[in-house]
């Protein structure tokens, strides 16, 4: 399944920008979210940053179940799609997300086999992906889709021929790693250099030994107390406010290195792609490591025969939901985007998901800080509709590869 061409059109952002603009524009708060809806406006996250794994967990995802989720990069709704869900809606205000997200839909479908669809999103500077693409996939797509991805950048490429180099290291977030790896090189550190560690203690000795110190420097100290230097992560202002709470200074350095460390010290390198592509900037190879869920050789054949099952749309969640027929949706898939959100919006949502959801529906997120950020901002006759699982959240928080975020939640619909 396939949605309609979005009305605004890939080249416009106006549904992003009026999600993120909440106050005026020469206010000091105003314009960081100005600034941020810039950078933002562009490809973001060419992989998404929350752990497939924990998210199948939490949800307890079965056979029939009917989900929706925001895309970002698109690799957990496909991961999703190996548990053979009735179907899937995937949501996101970014036009770039739609386009990534329809391109792995299609290559699943329509590539020869498993080595194709991993040499084009999980292997770097392979030359003839575009190739692949031109033959197999382009045909396949909708002609909003393909003219992205054939559009021309200022260098004169097409879009496309960025698979034929290393994707993850372009879009907001690969550009972000990038200079983090620059700022790492100028203070004697070659991050990437994780990469030739054998075991978890050596992992933990590179930690403490090159990095742990990089976060005492002058340097970073006073870059990471400005709000703007977190956008690259995606990390919005009202976001970078709640990690400084979780701080005793007025810089959230502490709060990165403890969400560094854990991505670094907590999981085995060769389990966690997550931190393949923070501290080497690619993903391992066979004998090195794992590739994301959804290029496991033991998924491909239910996504390749789930991925009719997905449809991609170009609007806000609480669009999508209003939309729906009430009790038809068994699972909701929020990654951090309530941090964005006034109280206001964040009723509204949740008031078109208790409207929708099934009686063992299921909501899980994340935030930037540890708590969850909807208690004590919905209203009661909401928060009485829904039992929140803080056992079962902590359990699988400690277990998200991916580290970045404070907490992950889940919520499950209150017994009538």
């Amino acid at each position: 399944m396939t949605s309609a061409a979005p009305k605004t059109g890939f080249s416009k952002n106006t549904k992003l920008k009026a999600a993120l603009l909440q106050h005026k524009a020469l206010s000091t708060s105003g314009l960081s979210e100005r600034l941020f809806g810039m950078l933002f406006s562009g490809l973001v996250y060419p992989q998404i940053w929350e752990d497939p794994d924990v998210d199948m967990q939490a949800m307890e995802l079965c056979e029939g179940h009917s989900i929706v989720t925001i895309g970002s990069g698109g690799c957990n709704a496909l991961a999703y799609l190996s548990q053979s869900p009735k179907s899937i809606d995937v949501v996101d205000l970014n036009p770039h997300h739609i386009a990534l997200n329809r391109l792995k839909l299609a290559a699943f479908r329509h590539l020869p086999s498993h080595g194709d669809v991993v040499r084009q999103f999980g292997k770097a500077n392979i030359g003839s992906n575009s190739e692949g693409y031109d033959r197999f996939i382009a045909p396949n797509l909708d002609a909003q889709t393909r003219a992205y991805w054939s559009k021309r950048t200022i260098a004169g490429r097409r879009r496309i021929s960025v698979f034929d180099r290393n994707i993850y290291r372009t879009g907001l977030l690969g550009r972000f790693i990038g200079a983090g790896h620059l700022l790492a090189r100028l203070h004697g550190v070659k991050l990437q250099d994780i990469a030739k560690t054998r075991s978890m203690e050596e992992q933990r000795q590179f930690f403490d030994e090159k990095v742990a110190p990089l976060f005492d420097k002058p340097m970073i100290r006073w870059l990471t107390k400005r709000k703007s230097s977190l956008f690259g992560l995606g990390i919005p202002p009202r976001q970078y406010d709640e990690l400084a709470s979780l701080s005793d200074g007025n810089t959230i350095a502490p709060v990165l290195r403890r969400r560094l460390e854990k991505l670094a010290c907590d999981f085995s390198l060769k389990d966690n792609y997550f931190a393949w592509q923070a501290f080497a900037r690619r993903y391992p190879d066979a004998s090195e490591g794992t590739l994301p869920d959804y290029l496991k050789p033991e998924y491909y054949d239910a996504i390749r025969k789930n991925a009719d099952r997905v449809t991609v749309h170009h609007a806000t969640f609480t669009e999508l939901l209003a939309s729906k027929p009430a009790s038809s949706v068994d699972r909701y898939v929020l990654l951090d985007a309530q941090d964005w959100m006034s109280d206001v919006q964040i009723n509204e949502l949740w008031a078109q998901i208790s409207r929708t959801a099934t009686p063992d529906a299921r909501v899980i997120f994340r935030t930037a800080a540890e708590k969850s950020v909807i208690e004590g901002r919905l209203s009661a006759d909401i928060r009485a509709q829904w039992s929140y699982l803080e056992d079962r959240s902590l359990e699988l928080n400690a277990k998200d590869r991916s580290a970045i975020y404070g907490g992950f939640h889940i919520y499950q619909r209150a017994s009538a």
